[in-house]
């Protein structure tokens, strides 16, 4: 069975409707996708193999995600530091950042520099809306990630890789390969690319959402907010 994955297009969409007609407000999705986002990394990576996670946070949604996971993750018991070159003026990406500063989790300016001193990294830079070409100053950032043997954790895609056909074929990215992918609400066409551990986090869609975008909501556990997929999208 082949894993049935959303567009960008479609994933546009469906953000769109969840809310309206869904009647979920952006800060609630965005909780909820950092929160199984923070259950993926403390599921590959335990506080036994190291507390220090560095989030590499972008100016959209996907870096509010991170936040999101970096706050979680610091109420878990990890020492997350940010990342986040480009913060926007929006009120919601000044009170995710505030609750982390109230959290004494430190924001760093080099992001080298502290990649030396991480034990995880979580990539939250650019998500399922990512086109063209990357812009300063995350091309040393990717590449960065791309040649650590820090283990990475990419939320809903790598960063710079195309939604449909995955890693560039040459320049910033080309050569970047997280460990570890969390699609959230359901995979994009760019899995296909992908030969990591896959989760599908988003705990939140409705079986006539889902029906309606033709996709599967997958069988979660107990309180878990992610699922571990193989390669068919069948569960691990």
């Amino acid at each position: 069975m082949a894993l049935k994955t959303l567009s960008a297009k479609a994933a546009a969409a469906l953000d769109k409707e969840l809310m309206s007609t869904g009647a979920f407000s952006i800060d609630q999705l965005m909780e909820l996708a950092g929160l199984s986002v923070s259950q993926a990394v403390s599921r590959v990576h335990p506080l036994s193999k190291g507390r220090r996670i560095l989030v590499a946070v972008g100016p959209g949604n996907n870096g509010g995600d991170g936040l999101v996971a970096a706050r979680h993750l610091r109420h878990y018991g990890y020492q997350p530091a940010v990342y986040y070159p480009k913060r926007p003026k929006n009120d919601l990406y000044q009170r995710l950042a505030k609750q982390l500063e109230d959290l004494d989790v430190p924001f760093v300016d080099d992001f080298p520099a502290a990649l030396q001193s991480a034990d995880h990294v979580i990539d939250a830079i650019f998500g399922f809306s990512f086109s063209g070409e990357v812009r300063e100053p995350f091309p040393a950032v990717i590449q960065a990630m791309a040649e650590t043997q820090v283990p990475v954790t990419s939320v809903d895609a790598p960063s710079s890789w195309d939604i449909e056909e995955g890693p560039p074929k040459s320049g910033v990215g080309s050569n970047f390969h997280p460990a570890v992918l969390v699609s959230l609400t359901a995979p994009k066409p760019l899995v296909k690319h992908f030969r990591g551990r896959h989760f599908i986090g988003g705990r939140f869609v409705t079986p006539a959402i889902a029906k309606k975008y033709d996709f599967e909501v997958p069988a979660y556990e107990g309180i878990d907010q992610i699922v571990e997929v193989g390669p068919d999208g069948l569960k691990l």
